[in-house]
């Protein structure tokens, strides 16, 4: 039985090892720097059992009826899983496949990425801002930014490169249609070029990898927050782990896995240009204690240079705007010079 390294965040940043590394020494309990205060750990008493996020199915996306739910779950959720979304199965299990693959790589392989990758293409972390949390999250994680296709071939990972390429190409599709009907319901006529940077001008491909945990009550897979995104697209796997803080602002909503769905959530970005028409969710992942569990988000984010407040077209009644406008690239550096923190992050835009 192995002990936990003496210099932890050198073993699991600098060396490129990530908690799974750490998972791998089999510690027999979790090492301090994971273990949450009482108050921050999900109570399980909270748990809403008999509620749950609206599924919807897509294969008509345009019928009216179809649309309406959307903007019912946007709007009073913040959370919906979508059916029959167009991507085939197989580029769904093929990329779940190659996440295990690249986490299971030798560390010093990591390594070699993280030290030769350039950070606006490819990024290699563990929990989520390390060298600002006091408390660690039991996550590792791959970032791959949907860039130019040169930039792709050049620095994304071999081992994942054509599954995730080949995902990306599907999901393009599927948030396009998405963003269309979330901006129809805002009286935004149609997803223009100017529009799509505003909206998808930066797509980040997330391959989140959670070990099994030897004590998954006291640590948090990732924290309660809510994401800085116009929209996330999310791929569970088998295992679970997600749930979404309930309407009250007390509980907590488990999301279940649904074979072949994806979880679509609202982000900061849209809570801000539909000045609170749609609302974006804090959420949280809780970590298992016999099997790992993989998660795969596309974060659909505006491009840096875009500044981020109430569209005209929602301010058009007279609204008064309860956003300033924000350059999303300081938004997105204020969110990660910190840990986790609810939504505490979007009070950066507020009047």
């Amino acid at each position: 039985m192995s002990s936990t390294p003496t210099n932890l965040i050198d073993f699991l940043v600098n060396q490129a090892n990530g908690v799974k590394g750490l998972a791998d020494l089999h510690p027999p309990s979790v090492p301090h720097q994971y273990i949450q205060p009482h108050q921050a750990r999900l109570d399980h008493t909270k748990i809403l059992p008999q509620e749950s996020i609206p599924i919807i199915d897509f294969t008509n996306w345009d019928d009216p009826h179809v649309q309406d739910s959307i903007f019912d779950a946007a709007t009073k959720w913040g959370f919906f899983q979508i059916v029959n979304h167009g991507i085939p199965f197989k580029a769904l299990d093929d990329i779940k496949v190659v996440v295990h693959r690249f986490f299971e790589l030798p560390a010093e392989e990591k390594k070699r990425l993280k030290e030769n990758s350039p950070p606006e293409v490819v990024r290699l972390a563990t929990s989520f801002s390390p060298n600002a949390e006091s408390v660690l999250e039991w996550k590792d994680y791959l970032q791959l930014v949907y860039a130019s296709e040169e930039k792709i071939q050049s620095h994304w990972p071999a081992i994942c490169k054509d599954q995730a390429l080949e995902y990306m190409k599907h999901a393009e599709v599927l948030i396009r249609k998405l963003l269309k009907v979330l901006l129809k319901k805002l009286n935004v006529k149609e997803l223009d070029n100017a529009r799509e940077h505003t909206l998808m001008g930066s797509m980040i491909l997330g391959l989140n990898y959670y070990p099994a945990c030897p004590d998954p009550e006291v640590v948090a897979g990732v924290g309660p927050h809510s994401d800085i995104s116009s929209i996330t697209v999310l791929l569970q796997d088998d295992i679970g782990g997600l749930y979404v803080r309930g309407s009250d602002g007390d509980s907590w909503i488990y999301v279940p896995p649904v074979e072949g769905a994806l979880v679509i959530n609202i982000g900061d970005v849209l809570q801000i240009l539909s000045n609170e028409k749609y609302k974006s969710i804090e959420h949280r992942v809780v970590a298992n204690r016999s099997e790992t569990r993989i998660s795969i988000p596309i974060f659909v984010n505006p491009a840096p240079d875009v500044v981020v407040g109430p569209l005209a077209e929602v301010l058009e009644n007279g609204d008064e705007p309860k956003y300033k406008p924000v350059l999303y690239s300081d938004y997105f550096k204020y969110f990660f010079s910190k840990a986790h923190d609810g939504k505490k992050t979007i009070q950066f835009a507020m009047i």
